[in-house]
């Protein structure tokens, strides 16, 4: 892993109604914090691992913006005042103090100092970058539909009972965004032979989603949580993307964009 700081945020810009949020694909971390970070921390188990890779190039023209610090930094899909996206459910905060499995990751646990520290290097950038770049496209098109992009192991008894769907839909419980939005996506879903789907179950959409996604004023917000056994070779290390099964979804995916896409218009006040 290079010694040399990233940018925390990558941006690529399109013409395209659509945004695409990648907040949780980046492996930095910096060296104070990684001495920090106990084993279990240091193998960055919580990524989602390839999902950059799998959604490249599905969409030209589509704006992406990418978090290239790791979640354990901080993590860029919770609020900055870190409350619960879950109330009364096993979920991780701002600065995870734990992993997805609820052992501890830190063998010294950041302070509030440091937590402040971060929220200025690290999650500010990535939420500024995003601001213009919706800001941008919606002064383009009239609108902006927001897709944010995640993964997760499909068992992970400390946050979910059973396996996970294959396509897990969040949309705020309806809120972040025109109900045409959900709807479309969750057909072309159901349409997939092989995999499976739900609609605000789990995952009902990150902080992301739920901030900026206000559709009243042009902005549409829908997250999309694939299992990470619909693309991984294995989920565990070394967390390899395993081309059979991205060819397989990859299309779904592309389908769902180019889908969105075409609806945006419609979807401008």
């Amino acid at each position: 892993m290079s010694s040399i700081a990233p940018d925390p945020v990558e941006i690529i810009e399109g013409d395209s109604p659509v945004i695409l949020g990648l907040p949780h694909t980046g492996t930095w971390v910096p060296a104070d914090m990684r001495e920090a970070l106990n084993e279990r921390g240091r193998a960055l188990a919580d990524t989602d691992w390839n999902i950059h890779e799998l959604y490249a190039g599905l969409l030209p023209g589509a704006t992406s913006v990418r978090a290239t610090f790791h979640r354990y930094v901080i993590d860029a899909n919770r609020g900055p005042e870190n409350e619960s996206l879950y109330p009364g459910q096993n979920t991780t905060g701002l600065v995870p103090l734990t992993d997805f499995d609820g052992a501890p990751i830190w063998t010294t646990e950041p302070a509030a100092e440091e937590i402040s520290r971060r929220l200025a290097e690290f999650h500010a950038p990535y939420h500024a970058a995003l601001r213009t770049q919706i800001e941008r496209v919606r002064a383009r098109h009239g609108v902006v539909v927001f897709y944010d992009c995640h993964s997760i192991r499909s068992h992970i008894p400390f946050l979910f009972d059973g396996k996970l769907p294959d396509f897990n839909i969040g949309t705020a419980n309806g809120t972040s965004c025109d109900p045409r939005i959900e709807t479309v996506a969750a057909e072309i879903c159901a349409r997939a032979n092989g995999f499976s789907h739900v609609i605000n179950g789990r995952f009902r959409g990150g902080w992301t989603t739920r901030n900026y996604g206000q559709p009243e004023s042009g902005v549409h917000a829908i997250q999309m949580e694939l299992a990470q056994s619909t693309h991984l070779a294995a989920e565990a290390p070394p967390w390899d993307i395993s081309a059979e099964k991205a060819e397989r979804l990859r299309p779904h995916l592309g389908e769902i964009l180019r889908a969105l896409e075409m609806l945006a218009p419609e979807l401008v006040a």
